[in-house]
């Protein structure tokens, strides 16, 4: 039971997705210190003199009524920006690689894979006959 579990733990798939999840943590830290140093300061701007940012109150001597809409676009900006440079560095290269190491794959529509398969189990047919008949 213990070698099945160490094999799995020192399998490259498993030790790739923990580094993966380690520089994605790291990344995510970077967008949010870009984001509360430049974009919430900008997002202050637009707030007016509310002590409190970006948004409304619900109710006018309410302190607790109000509604900051302040981080809610930061947190918006902060998932484009993570989903931007991850479709730009990894699924972008990863696609040019699929296409450049299987460029037949990468071209043919399902029509044109179901002919090819046709057609092969045809030729397999008029082999398979012809052995038959000797």
């Amino acid at each position: 039971m213990l070698k099945g579990f160490k094999d799995f733990l020192f399998r490259g798939n498993v030790v790739d997705l923990a580094v993966a999840v380690v520089i994605g943590t790291a990344f995510v830290a970077i967008v949010t210190a870009f984001t509360n140093g430049i974009v919430n300061p900008i997002l202050a701007v637009f707030g007016g003199s509310d002590e409190l940012g970006l948004g409304f109150r619900l109710v006018a001597d309410k302190a607790a009524t109000f509604v900051q809409v302040g981080p809610i676009i930061t947190a918006a900006i902060n998932f484009v920006i993570v989903a931007a440079v991850l479709y730009f560095v990894l699924v972008l290269p990863a696609m040019h690689v699929k296409k450049r190491f299987s460029p037949e794959a990468a071209e043919l529509s399902d029509a044109e894979v179901l002919i090819q398969i046709r057609d092969l189990l045809a030729e397999g047919q008029r082999s398979a006959g012809g052995k038959h008949e000797s």
